[in-house]
C-alpha cells in the first residue's frame, strides 16, 4: 500500500526513541492520523528535524485498515506560530484548541471546514505581527473555532430566537440545545441576550458585535457546552477560563408550594 498524502496540524506528539516520534496529525483530508515518524529527531531526513507542536506541514503516511499507528514517510514544514511561544494567553487558547480537536473527533474522519477554521485561528493567536501592528482578536478567534468545532460535530445551539433586548436574559437548555425565554422545566442556564446576539453573529460568519466583554460571555457558553458534549472539563479548558463566570444548571422555578427547587449559577 502506497502512502497516501495531506497537510495537518499537529496536536499531540511523544517522544517513542531517541530518534522517533509518536505523532498524532490533524489532517484537512485524512482528519485524525496517529502514527510513527522513525527516525523524525534525526537532523538530517524526511521530517525536517522534527515535528513540532502545533505546525502546519505536508505529510504522508501509511494507513493500513485494523492498525492502530499508521506509518508516517515524511514531513515537511510549511509553517509555524512563533507568538505562541512568547503570549502566554494565546499559548494557553491553541493548546486547549489542539486538545478539543484530539477529543471531540474520530480518527480518520475529515473536517476540511473545521481544519481551516483552526489553521485562521492559530494564525490570529499566533502569527508575526509587524511594530505597531494592533493585537489580534484573540476572543474572536477561539469564538469562531469553539462554534465550528460544535458545527461541525453535530452540537451547534439553536440560536434562532428572538432576542428583544441585549439586557434580556434567557434560558439555555443544554439537553435540548435550545433556547427559551424563560426557564423551562429540568435545568437550564440563564444567558444574556448581547451573549446570544453575539453568537448569531458568528453562526452567520460575521465578528460578535458589541464590546469585548460579550465575546467574552459568548466564549465562555460555548465552552460550557463543551463541556456537557464531553462530560468532563478538561484541564486546557480550565487554564484557559478557570472557574469564574461558566454556565452552570439551573433548576427551573418552583411551583407554588415546592420549596425544594433553589436558583442556582451565574448568567452567561
Amino acid at each position: 500500500m502506497g502512502a497516501v498524502h495531506d497537510q495537518g496540524v499537529c496536536i499531540r506528539h511523544w517522544d517513542f526513541s531517541e530518534t522517533s516520534q509518536t505523532v498524532s496529525l490533524f489532517g484537512r483530508g485524512l482528519g485524525l492520523v496517529r502514527g510513527l515518524a522513525k527516525g523524525a529527531r534525526r537532523e538530517r531526513g524526511a521530517f525536517d528535524g522534527g515535528i513540532d507542536l502545533l505546525s502546519r506541514g505536508e505529510f504522508g503516511a501509511i494507513v493500513k485498515p485494523g492498525r492502530e499507528l499508521a506509518t508516517l514517510t515524511e514531513w515537511d514544514l510549511l509553517e509555524v506560530f512563533p507568538r505562541l511561544r512568547m503570549d502566554l494567553a494565546a499559548n494557553r487558547a491553541a493548546f486547549y484548541m489542539a486538545d478539543l480537536v484530539g477529543r471531540m473527533l474520530a480518527p480518520e474522519d475529515p473536517h476540511p471546514a473545521l481544519f481551516d477554521r483552526l489553521v485562521e485561528s492559530l494564525r490570529t493567536l499566533g502569527g508575526a505581527r509587524d511594530p505597531g501592528e494592533p493585537p489580534p482578536d484573540g476572543a474572536g478567534a477561539l469564538l469562531g473555532f469553539q462554534w465550528t468545532l460544535l458545527c461541525e460535530t453535530g452540537h451547534r445551539p439553536n440560536v434562532d430566537i428572538d432576542v428583544s433586548s441585549a439586557d434580556a436574559v434567557l434560558a439555555y437548555r443544554p439537553d435540548a440545545g435550545s433556547f427559551t425565554s424563560a426557564p423551562a422545566a429540568g435545568t437550564s442556564w440563564k444567558v444574556r441576550g448581547s451573549t446570544v446576539r453575539a453568537l448569531q453573529s458568528v453562526d452567520v460568519g460575521a465578528m460578535a458585535p458589541g464590546p469585548p466583554e460579550s465575546s467574552e460571555r459568548a466564549n465562555r457558553f460555548l465552552a460550557a457546552c463543551l463541556r456537557e458534549v464531553l462530560g468532563v472539563e478538561p484541564p486546557t479548558m480550565r487554564a484557559v477560563f478557570g472557574t469564574r463566570g461558566m454556565p452552570v444548571p439551573q433548576a427551573a422555578p418552583a411551583v407554588p408550594g415546592d420549596t425544594s427547587a433553589r436558583s442556582a449559577g451565574r448568567s452567561g
